[in-house]
């Protein structure tokens, strides 16, 4: 059974920083890339940023490019998103999930940790 639980997110001014965490558990880590995702109301989840298992291949949203910085803990499991220069574009709920091209490789998703960006 694969669970992802997300935390970290706040309410923060523009130009902040904030560091998102996500620890999975079960079979979630064996091997994947992991990544994080976002969305907003009204809108279709999109990625954001994802890493390769040894930490070596990271990608990255044009949108987030040089402001956020992904990382992993495979001892413990955890992925997790530096964010910094966020601006009121990044407000939405933060998703993490195993990642192939970009797309969630699970239909589920843990409860998410609200980002919101005040102007």
């Amino acid at each position: 059974q694969v669970h992802f639980v997300e935390s970290g997110g706040a309410l923060v001014q523009a130009g902040g920083s904030l560091r998102l965490s996500c620890a999975a558990s079960g079979r979630t880590f064996d091997r994947s890339a992991m990544g994080w995702f976002r969305q907003t109301p009204g809108k279709e989840r999109e990625f954001v940023a994802s890493i390769s298992w040894g930490g070596g291949n990271k990608d990255y949203a044009d949108s987030v490019k040089g402001r956020f910085t992904i990382s992993r803990d495979n001892a413990k499991n955890t992925v997790s998103l530096q964010m910094s220069s966020l601006n009121p574009d990044d407000t939405a709920v933060y998703y993490c999930n195993a990642v192939i091209d970009r797309r969630a490789v699970y239909d589920f998703w843990g409860q998410g940790t609200q980002v919101t960006v005040s102007s």
